[in-house]
């Protein structure tokens, strides 16, 4: 059993170093390249990869949820202590959001805005999505207690999927017809991403859409850690990566489709149809990390993706501010796409130098602050 979880972790940090270097590319590009460049074909592919960081991001966060909480459960801990937990750590990833943006603000003075302090990034709303991922396994547990079932993870996978659907199917009008206007900005920003502005904007990440990644993830997740599932691990990321390439048909085949639901069609933004292929296409990228770390090179010893997986937390930190920042690398919006590559592959050496030593050094604090004041200790 230790062995099944060992390998199922490594190919889940895998793709959250995926997550990273797909999104250092992204950033690089888009911080970089000049205006001209820009318009390239290359910048606009470069664009569209841009798409799956995120939601690789949120949909794992919801697979860890689901992880953590069969390994409480299985310590006996009860659903109202799990979600107790679950939702201190998302509350703890929230903060995190929020000293972000007070860092961001400060590095930016006086340059930055004000209203930056209260920007809703993918922090933030990966922090508030575990919360709510922690409220749904709590409501999912208690509606199988209540109903006498022996085991609450059915109940837990159908609210998960519920969710999942809701979100994305309300977007469309939360983000046009039905906006909460009567929100302030700050609050509203939450649902829809509308910031200072008169419509909601593309480039923050307000928890409808995004959210619904996580709950996919947490469905996802409840599936991969059943024990039939890790029985027959391989069987179930296939099973789960052909349900991925049926979910893209049939959306494709939906988008085709003349009638359509929402008020306002932005198929990029807030199409339900866009949600299915991504989360389609996130399914057939877990098979192959789990492919590719059981039986490929991410067998053979040393990953970046998986060292930088392992404290993606810091690597977003810390690259943010050598792209974006004041202490950026390269000239921003001035670079040919050469350029900004060599950028790019710099970041990537950094990031994947810097996540190795903190995993190397995590937990050993007091051994080297020991080894560091050793000398100071003899001269004493």
């Amino acid at each position: 059993m230790a062995a099944e979880i060992t390998k199922r972790i490594g190919y889940l940090d895998w793709m959250r170093g995926l997550a990273c270097v797909v999104m250092f590319q992204t950033h690089c590009y888009d911080s970089w390249l000049s205006p001209s460049a820009h318009q390239s074909a290359f910048s606009k592919w470069s664009q569209i990869g841009g798409t799956l960081p995120a939601p690789l991001f949120l949909f794992l966060a919801g697979v860890s949820v689901a992880f953590t909480t069969d390994r409480m459960a299985q310590k006996g801990l009860v659903p109202a202590a799990i979600a107790r937990k679950t939702m201190l750590r998302g509350g703890e990833v929230l903060l995190y959001g929020l000293l972000f943006r007070v860092q961001e603000f400060v590095l930016g003075y006086p340059w930055a805005p004000r209203s930056d302090l209260l920007r809703v990034d993918v922090l933030n709303i990966i922090g508030l999505s575990i919360v709510l991922l922690g409220i749904v396994n709590w409501i999912g547990s208690r509606i199988a207690r209540a109903a006498g079932a022996s085991g609450d993870r059915i109940s837990r996978f159908v609210a998960a999927v519920l969710m999942a659907s809701a979100i994305a199917l309300t977007t469309p009008w939360l983000w046009t017809t039905a906006r909460p206007r009567w929100l302030p900005w700050y609050l509203e920003s939450y649902i829809n991403g509308v910031h200072i502005y008169d419509k909601p904007q593309p480039g923050l990440f307000p928890l409808f859409p995004w959210s619904a990644f996580a709950f996919a993830g947490l469905a996802v997740g409840i599936v991969l850690f059943s024990e039939a599932a890790r029985r027959r691990e391989a069987v179930t990321t296939f099973a789960l990566a052909a349900c991925g390439g049926v979910l893209v048909c049939l959306a494709l085949w939906l988008d085709r489709r003349r009638f359509q639901l929402t008020p306002v069609y932005d198929f990029w933004h807030t199409s339900p149809n866009f949600f299915m292929i991504r989360v389609g296409i996130l399914l057939m990228i877990l098979w192959g990390a789990y492919l590719w770390c059981r039986w490929g090179a991410g067998q053979w010893g040393f990953s970046p993706l998986i060292e930088m997986g392992k404290c993606s937390l810091l690597v977003y930190w810390v690259h943010i501010e050598f792209v974006y920042g004041r202490f950026s690398i390269m000239p921003k919006h001035d670079c040919s796409i050469p350029a900004a590559t060599l950028g790019l592959a710099i970041i990537f050496v950094a990031m994947t130098l810097l996540a190795v030593l903190r995993n190397r050094t995590k937990g050993r604090g007091r051994e080297i602050w020991g080894y560091v004041t050793r000398p100071l200790r003899a001269a004493a």
